[in-house]
């Protein structure tokens, strides 16, 4: 692997890598990107998908890293960790007397209103004083959202370094400067999404792109493309504007929205074909007074105190966000054909603490577009995950990020003939395979209940809860269940908690950090949750031998995107279902296939609980995308091997 990534940088030609737990992927990355980095005047950025991988790198791989290759280098390779301002805490922000993030947070620090969230900003006050990087995530344990956001800015909030009291003590600002001298930045896929896709450059200068945790990198890149508007947002709006604006200004606005809100009442929830047209008229008055009020909110006011120039910025912010999300919905339905429309609209509908919230959320039909030409059309990109060749091939993840089908494998290492190219007119990729350290046909058994009824809409059916048990009881416990929701992870838990004696845990009765140190620690307890616990759960060794999969993890029907997306590649002649749905629920297989093999001793079962991975068309798209184990559907089988491993 870091034979292929020397040659991708050497030549500029992309590369995936699909490089299985336990290879050492981080490392055959970094050494070559290192060596690139110093050879040159530009950083190398990595972007993860995780906090834990971006601390791993940070605090452990790349510290010993530094150290060994410098009597090769004639230098320490340097590096350094980058987030989103959000990420930081803002000095200006507490010492001022700038407006709260709502009205109701200005009572925070009334002495007679005592509360959690109260609570929890006093505890960000005092952390202030001790920290030395005002990283969110060193604050532990953590705090709300809504309380960080009292002591936190968005770069639209920032009154920017020459402006702000305090820069001096920024520690957004001493992130970036730290990263601007670096060799190595590590950061998210957030802001690499941010510098690539929205153009504001938030990184150093760069030439390469590691992208690790690279299946991930589509959702994180349509998640920062994403906007979204509600009433409240907007009222928010029209209040930070207050006194700031002429009354009649800020008054056009919040009626705006109230209206909005009185029009969504009677709109159908989900994706929107056309726009409404009592929505279109609100959004027409939201776009258009939000404005009026950007314009008199504009630069040539910015004169005044600090705290004044504080709260016209934090204003500026929000009335920008309002008016660019209106434009974008309403200049969403321009193309008669829905199939050939940059973005997908839908209203969302929640309920929560007897409160209903409608949201207008616009997002882009594909990235593909953006990252060819953002992306890999201006850096190369070297993207690396323990899962990216599905049905044993690249394409289909090629395809979601832009790059041609059919990428090869490159030459061996010694050739020395890569060629350069022009990436921005000709995307050249190859894809390698590096395999495993597993010897994944002895270690594992891949277990398909054939025998099973597919599984329904009302809940699990009492063969598969008795199926579950009888795997349990075989594995003596030492199982984790990963369930499609958490009705199913609950009922699974509840009825064998009836019938069976050992340790039930389940997601929802603790943290899940909480609940996986406890599942680690008791050998024979079991571990039931949802989506969360498909990634990142790592637990080597003797208490997981068995991982049960309730049901083939397909994005709902009714999901606007993929409902969008699907409909896309049908009308382009595609197969839509396989190319969005079967792929996405291929990922999250092999994902939580992945949660078995931890360490080169580790023994166990995947067993799959849908019987349509045996019966349907699909299912060998699915099966080839899971780790080479060696199957079968028998269940006197599986559970006899379960039990020597237990008894082992």
């Amino acid at each position: 692997m870091a034979a292929a990534v020397e040659r991708a940088l050497r030549t500029g030609e992309h590369l995936a890598v699909q490089a299985g737990t336990g290879t050492g992927k981080s490392l055959a990355y970094l050494v070559p990107a290192v060596r690139h980095a110093l050879s040159g005047e530009q950083a190398v950025i990595v972007a993860t998908a995780t906090i834990a991988l971006q601390t791993q790198l940070v605090d452990r791989d790349l510290p010993r890293l530094a150290k060994a290759l410098e009597p090769v280098l004639g230098r320490a390779p340097t590096f350094a960790i980058l987030k989103g301002r959000a990420n930081y805490l803002c000095r200006h922000k507490i010492e001022s007397s700038a407006q709260a993030e709502d009205p109701v947070d200005e009572q925070l620090f009334d002495p007679f209103q005592v509360s959690a969230l109260g609570r929890q900003v006093t505890r960000l006050h005092e952390w202030a004083e001790q920290t030395t990087t005002g990283d969110r995530d060193e604050l532990v344990p953590g705090v709300t959202d809504r309380a960080w956001r009292q002591v936190s800015v968005s770069a639209r909030e920032c009154l920017g370094a020459a402006r702000c009291p305090v820069a001096e003590d920024c520690f957004s600002e001493h992130a970036r400067h730290a990263a601007g001298a670096a060799d190595i930045v590590v950061t998210n896929h957030a802001m690499l999404a941010i510098d690539a896709i929205e153009g504001r450059a938030v990184l150093p200068d760069h030439d390469v792109v590691v992208v690790d945790e690279a299946h991930n990198l589509v959702d994180r890149v349509t998640s920062v493309a994403t906007g979204e508007l509600t009433a409240a947002t907007v009222t928010a709006a029209a209040r930070r504007c207050g006194k700031l604006v002429d009354q009649a200004l800020s008054d056009a606005l919040l009626d705006a929205g109230e209206g909005l809100d009185t029009v969504l009442e009677d709109a159908v929830p989900g994706r929107w074909e056309r726009m409404p047209e009592g929505v279109g008229r609100m959004l027409s008055a939201i776009r258009d007074a939000s404005w009026s009020c950007r314009q008199a909110l504009g630069p040539d006011r910015e004169k005044g105190r600090d705290d004044e120039a504080t709260n016209r910025k934090f204003a500026l912010a929000l009335v920008e966000e309002v008016h660019d999300v209106a434009g974008r919905l309403l200049t969403a339905f321009d193309r008669e054909d829905p199939a050939t429309r940059p973005d997908v609209v839908w209203l969302a509908v929640t309920e929560r603490n007897s409160t209903t919230t409608r949201t207008l959320a616009v997002a882009p039909l594909s990235v593909a577009g953006l990252l060819a030409s953002r992306l890999f059309g201006r850096s190369t990109v070297v993207l690396t995950s323990a899962t990216l060749a599905l049905g044993g091939s690249f394409d289909a993840l090629a395809r979601q990020w832009g790059l041609p089908a059919g990428g090869t494998e490159p030459a061996p290492p010694d050739d020395g003939s890569g060629h350069g190219n022009d990436p921005a007119t000709n995307l050249v990729w190859h894809g390698l395979d590096v395999g495993s350290p597993f010897a994944h046909g002895k270690a594992g058994i891949l277990y398909v209940a054939r025998h099973l009824p597919p599984p329904g809409r009302d809940g699990l059916s009492p063969a598969m809860l008795d199926e579950i048990e009888g795997l349990v009881r075989a594995a003596g416990g030492r199982a984790l269940g990963l369930f499609s929701s958490m009705r199913a992870a609950k009922q699974a838990a509840e009825d064998l908690r009836g019938r069976w004696d050992g340790t039930v845990l389940c997601q929802g009765d603790d943290s899940t950090g909480t609940l996986v140190t406890k599942f680690a620690a008791d050998v024979e307890s079991v571990l039931f949750g949802t989506l969360s616990l498909w990634q990142g759960v790592d637990v080597p060794g003797e208490s997981l031998s068995l991982v049960m999969i309730d049901r083939i993890p397909f994005p709902r029907p009714d999901d606007p995107l993929v409902s969008a997306r699907q409909r896309a590649v049908d009308a382009r002649g595609g197969n839509g279902f396989l190319t969005v749905s079967a792929t996405h629920a291929a990922l999250l297989l092999a994902q939580g296939a992945g949660r078995l093999l931890r360490g080169t001793g580790d023994r166990g079962v995947v067993a799959l609980l849908d019987s349509r991975v045996a019966t349907k068309q699909y299912g060998g798209f699915l099966r080839g995308s899971l780790p080479p184990f060696w199957s079968t559907q028998d269940p006197a089988v599986v559970r006899g091997a379960l039990e020597r491993l237990r008894d082992a």
